[in-house]
């Protein structure tokens, strides 16, 4: 019998248009076939992006886009100070702009930004998870005046399509996270570092790479700055495997005990890729960020560090970035061994170790935050220790 051939048969005669969504590809590609897609119904679209929503800081961030490039990246707001966009989340209703020149004087810098760059017509949709507000997806057009009800209706259905794709693409990251963080918090049960810290040093983590990226240092893109956030915390997952007589020892540690904690690293490793194998996430895009982070954050630039004694740009720009944000955090942190350090002294420790041990451009990138380094060590504090008994 001759082998079957569907191309062959009128059973099998349609091409799916969006059968890459079957597939890994990454979320950018999913969405430029989305929008290739749409322009068939609509063709009016320009640019469509996505900006996600951090309720812990109020920050509103962009996150992927398919279109113009020199529109928004690397940029976030509060929402509260864009009253605009604060406004579709007050009422619950997506909004309708048809001539962005309604924002000429406005205060929104968004808006301005997309106009200045030439759009001239926007449909902004609110995205909900479980009823919660996790972001905004924008349709621009470089024309006026043509969002009306037909084209309309064709938008919503493709805005919750690539609502649920996009939501689909963070879970799994984040449910990839969570399982990881819950482990990591049974370590500090043990370990004395607080949540306060995790949280502080994941945001400098991210204030660090967005300024590379939005400089030019290095080619980063905004997913990949929000998988560093949701990944940083992580760096030190594998302590649960490192016994308490060295985890919680008072003093110094002798060569032996060194040695033994410095295999939390490969520990980490092998932690996540279990844990990814047993979620069935080893194709997550972004795993490999993850990976990065739990094994590399001790390698140094002169290629004293471990496990694997990496040197400069051997170094993942991921373990890279954390190791900074982990060590200014450690210095300004008050623990029982030692008081807090001033910003201005583990800066001047953090130009010190970028000789030699730290990634020169992430400490400078640190440095020229000073405001958003301020605004994290006001929001993420440590809780106030009891009095004693």
């Amino acid at each position: 019998m001759p082998p079957f051939a569907p191309e062959s048969s009128p059973l099998f005669s349609h091409e799916d248009p969006l059968s890459l969504l079957n597939t890994s590809a990454p979320l950018e590609r999913k969405l430029a076939a989305i929008h290739e897609d749409l322009v068939q119904l609509v063709e009016v679209v320009d640019r469509i992006a996505i900006a996600t929503y951090d309720r812990d800081t109020d920050l509103l961030k962009t996150f992927i886009s398919s279109g113009p490039r020199t529109a928004l990246v690397y940029y976030d707001a509060k929402l509260a100070e864009s009253p605009s966009l604060a406004q579709i989340v007050a009422v619950g209703r997506p909004r309708v702009v048809n001539d962005l020149e309604i924002f000429r004087k406005g205060p929104g810098v968004h808006a301005k930004v997309i106009r200045d760059t030439g759009f001239r017509s926007s449909y902004t949709m609110p995205m909900y998870q479980n009823g919660v507000f996790w972001g905004f997806i924008f349709f621009n057009s470089l024309q006026r005046n043509v969002f009306g009800p037909e084209r309309l209706q064709i938008l919503d259905v493709y805005g919750h399509f690539i609502s649920a794709l996009v939501t689909g693409e963070l879970l799994a990251v984040r449910v990839l996270a969570a399982a990881v963080r819950t482990v990591h918090d049974m370590v500090h049960y043990r370990d004395p570092e607080t949540g306060a810290h995790i949280d502080r040093m994941a945001r400098y983590a991210r204030l660090i790479a967005r300024h590379l990226g939005a400089a030019g240092i290095h080619p980063i893109d905004d997913r990949r700055i929000e998988r560093i956030l949701e990944f940083a915390p992580l760096h030190d997952i594998g302590k649960i495997g490192i016994p308490d007589r060295i985890l919680l020892k008072p003093g110094r540690l002798t060569s032996e005990e060194r040695e033994e904690m410095k295999q939390h690293t490969t520990r980490g490793l092998q932690m996540i890729d279990a844990f990814a194998r047993n979620f069935g996430f080893e194709h997550l895009e972004g795993l490999d960020i993850l990976r990065h982070i739990a094994e590399s954050h001790h390698e140094t630039m002169d290629g004293s560090g471990y496990p694997r004694g990496l040197k400069g740009a051997e170094i993942p720009l991921e373990a890279r970035i954390v190791a900074v944000a982990d060590i200014f955090d450690a210095l300004t942190s008050e623990r029982p061994y030692k008081h807090a350090w001033s910003n201005e002294e583990a800066f001047g420790l953090l130009r010190k170790l970028s000789r030699d041990t730290l990634d020169a451009d992430c400490v400078e990138a640190l440095l020229r935050n000073r405001k958003e380094v301020l605004e994290i060590q006001r929001r993420f504090q440590d809780e106030p220790k009891p009095p004693p008994a």
